[in-house]
């Protein structure tokens, strides 16, 4: 019976089968939606006491967004009509209708729910409203639109399930249909690519929002000079500027026009903007200008003193024993904040002389967060020497062997000219006084400045892994792309060879290996072009998370070797990654002809049909030629035979020894885990039984069956 009920007579009722916590019930999208239009679809209500009064059988979202409306002052309960029907029986017909009500509710697919947002917008309603009343983002409802504007074969599959809502998702990341097209005709029967790797390769040709020129100009310029953006709008700080050449332009315009202000105010003969945190690249064909740093005054030699006197005191009460906790770190911290302070009067920046000025130069540089900053070293066209006191009294002649005095400056600076007295070795291996150091002190000193650096490193953990990710990635990245990359210095042993593989030659084609070769194509690879190292090293810093953790991966998964040694057997600390992984080997690697069937013996083939399939399989092979038999397992090794469904099933869980991963834990690492509990299998039902007390092999994975129990035999024969 369908009638109305005030919203003070109903009450949720104990029997209502749903029972999720509120969190989970989306009230923040509903109760919008209720106050602008009501309720649409009548509760199912049954009678209760006191009389007049009513359970909500089926309804109870709608009951308490309801009653949100009644808390915030929208709606009175007494005054508010609710469209019920009615039901009555026994408790057990009641349970069994609010159930029912609930379990054929069929809620709309992602791809339906994007056409309706279309639908809404295109027949005039704005975004912001829509995205009111159905308790959603603008950005969310934006979301909903693109996807809705997907190229067609990409929202087919979306609708038909063929691909999930984060691929889809990926895809959307651009605007562009034919960008979309061009990465779907490559990946889009790929069913094993990943989201990030559909959005890594549809961002390779454009520039980042979130990238230094970006960041330096900032959308509006950009866009006023006509730059297109493709937002992405399913990931922070995605955004990217389809026109890197507009964007470049309109910075080149603002550094220079920083430039030439800073070298009006500073007097100096030149400033060179450039689109990057090094200017080391840019110098290569100028003269670095040495200055000293500026006498200590009489203050700082004072501060100094000071400095050290009070350090010596902290070190003193740091070593008391009575000290709680927040009293050692108020003392430590006033430590590190003298030692700063000591460190910046120590290490004062030299002072440009005027003289100097209309002869050097400096760089104006762009920082990764998009800052304009002039670099602090001086360059000059020229070499500029210190000329001694002595020298400009004697007037420094001409030795007549074609040397040039060069243009001297007052302050005792000469420019240009023959440097008789300039040693060939570098400034680092020459001492006070311009005499080069011994080979034994350079190499001493060098291994003591590697220590400082060391210790250093230690309390940055993030940059030690951006050290230790480059060296390894560039390297390998480097003996590919450049000749002469075995003279480049890293500066640290950090290595990921290629391995040695016990096969070289044609092999056959296989399903992981081409993914590993389409995961390179959509790592982000724009920072291995700089011909600098430093400049590499700079832009991979400037890499995201993301990108640095998808190298991180690539180049650890390229590193693996394929089997221990020169003998026949597998790498235990493999098997266990493999089995934390919960790896299903039969979902990546099929038996082919190629691969196995024509590798093996007639009599190996038919034993193995015969653990597969029984007697009647092998009879049914046992007459053919042996290209015959591999032909037909092949078939029925891959699920294209029409076999029992028991027998099918089998024969597409089965991978042969070599490729399983045995995966048997020490003693030693069972009672740990044991004791403390293993991390990977916490929460997994069951999964103590992975294993058999004799190390039978385990294919781990969502659909991968349990293997069949190995005799001694199989064993012995694996194992050899």
């Amino acid at each position: 019976m369908i009638d109305s009920v005030k919203l003070n007579k109903l009450r949720l009722s104990p029997i209502n089968v749903r029972k999720v916590s509120e969190d989970r019930l989306r009230l923040d999208e509903l109760t919008p939606d209720v106050e602008a239009r009501g309720i649409l679809q009548n509760m199912l209500v049954t009678p209760a006491k006191p009389k007049g009064t009513f359970e909500v059988l089926d309804g109870g979202r709608r009951w308490r967004a309801l009653m949100r409306l009644v808390e915030a002052g929208s709606i009175v309960a007494a005054d508010y009509d609710v469209p019920v029907r009615v039901i009555t029986g026994d408790i057990a017909h009641l349970s069994e209708t609010s159930f029912a009500a609930t379990y054929h509710q069929l809620p709309l697919t992602p791809a339906e729910e994007c056409r309706a947002y279309e639908h809404f917008i295109g027949k005039g309603a704005d975004i912001d409203g829509v995205a009111k009343r159905f308790g959603k983002t603008r950005r969310f409802v934006e979301g909903r639109l693109r996807l809705a504007s997907l190229a067609e074969p990409i929202f087919d599959a979306l609708a038909s399930g063929a691909i999930t809502l984060d691929i889809a998702k990926a895809y959307a990341s651009t605007e562009s249909h034919d960008k979309q097209l061009d990465v779907w005709s490559t990946y889009g029967q790929n069913s094993y690519v990943n989201a990030d790797s559909i959005r890594r390769v549809i961002a390779n040709d454009a520039l980042k929002s979130n990238e230094p020129i970006a960041l330096l100009i900032g959308e509006d310029r950009y866009a006023a000079a006509g730059g297109r953006v493709d937002r992405d709008l399913f990931s922070e700080g995605g955004d990217r500027w389809i026109d890197p050449e507009i964007a470049k332009g309109v910075a080149a315009e603002m550094m220079e026009a920083e430039a030439k202000r800073i070298g009006e105010e500073s007097g100096l003969a030149w400033i060179r903007p450039i689109a990057s945190s090094y200017a080391y690249n840019h110098a290569q064909d100028l003269y670095r200008v040495m200055l000293d740093p500026p006498e200590l005054t009489d203050e700082q030699a004072a501060r100094l003193e000071a400095i050290e006197a009070r350090r010596s005191e902290l070190e003193e009460l740091m070593q008391d024993e009575a000290l709680d906790e927040d009293q050692f770190k108020a003392l430590d911290s006033e430590d590190d904040a003298l030692m700063a302070e000591a460190e910046a009067i120590e290490n004062r920046l030299p002072v440009l002389p005027d003289e100097l000025k209309p002869h050097v130069g400096a760089f104006l540089l762009l920082t990764p967060q998009g800052e304009m900053r002039l670099d602090t070293q001086f360059f000059s066209e020229q070499p500029i020497q210190r000329i001694d006191d002595e020298a400009q009294g004697e007037g420094e002649e001409d030795d007549g062997e074609g040397g040039e005095e060069g243009e001297r400056l007052a302050g005792g600076f000469r420019i240009g000219g023959a440097d008789k007295e300039a040693p060939s070795l570098p400034e680092e291996a020459v001492g006070p006084g311009g005499k080069p150091l011994s080979a034994r002190l350079y190499d001493e000193l060098a291994m003591q400045r590697r220590d400082i650096l060391a210790a250093s490193l230690l309390a940055e953990p993030a940059l030690a892994l951006d050290y230790a990710l480059f060296t390894m990635i560039d390297a390998r990245s480097q003996s590919t792309r450049h000749t002469g990359y075995h003279s480049v210095h890293y500066g640290s042993t950090l290595r990921a060879g290629a391995p040695q593989d016990p096969v070289s030659g044609d092999m056959p084609v296989t399903r992981a290996r081409q993914y590993l070769a389409e995961a390179h194509d959509g790592l982000d690879a724009a920072w291995t072009e700089p011909a600098d190292i430093v400049e590499r090293f700079e832009a991979f810093r400037a890499l995201g998370d993301d990108a640095k953790a998808a190298w991180l991966a690539y180049i650890v998964a390229v590193s693996l070797e394929a089997k221990g040694g020169f003998k026949a057997e597998q790498i235990p600390l493999q098997n266990r990654l493999a089995s934390i992984l919960e790896i299903d080997v039969a979902a990546w690697w099929r038996p082919t002809a190629e691969n196995f069937f024509d590798r093996v013996n007639k009599g190996t083939i038919l034993t193995l049909l015969n653990d597969v399939g029984g007697g009647s399989l092998t009879a049914r092979h046992a007459t053919l030629k042996k290209g015959e038999i591999a032909a037909s397992c092949e078939k029925l090794f891959a699920g294209e035979s029409i076999v029992e469904p028991d027998v099918k099933e089998a024969a597409l869980a089965w991978v042969p020894n070599a490729m399983r991963f045995l995966d048997r834990v020490p003693e030693q690492a069972e009672e740990s885990l044991d004791a403390f509990g293993d991390p990977d299998v916490a929460e997994s039902d069951g999964a103590d039984d992975s294993e058999t007390d004799d190390g039978d092999a385990v294919t781990a994975g969502p659909t991968a069956s349990a293997p069949a129990e190995a005799d001694e035999d199989e064993l012995a024969a694996a194992e050899a």
